[in-house]
């Protein structure tokens, strides 16, 4: 099947804004289990994603980033 939407790079840069209580648990645990992620991917653990200031996601977009992920 064909994928519509943007193609999208080898090399493209993922911001991960992750849930202290809950996604980043996740991938903590996926990170002890030897679990691998793309190295252009970024997590950083927030105390709580529904407090995520909308200028954090922009500050990533204009530092490069070419997505972002709000992670609960």
């Amino acid at each position: 099947m064909g994928g519509g939407g943007c193609p999208v790079s080898v090399n493209t840069k993922i911001v991960a804004f992750c849930c202290n209580w809950c996604a980043y648990a996740g991938a903590d645990l996926a990170g002890l289990n030897r679990m691998q992620y793309p190295p252009d991917v970024r997590i950083i653990r927030v105390p709580c994603s529904g407090r995520i200031n909308p200028q954090f996601v922009f500050k990533a977009f204009q530092k490069g980033a070419d997505g972002v992920l709000v992670a609960g």
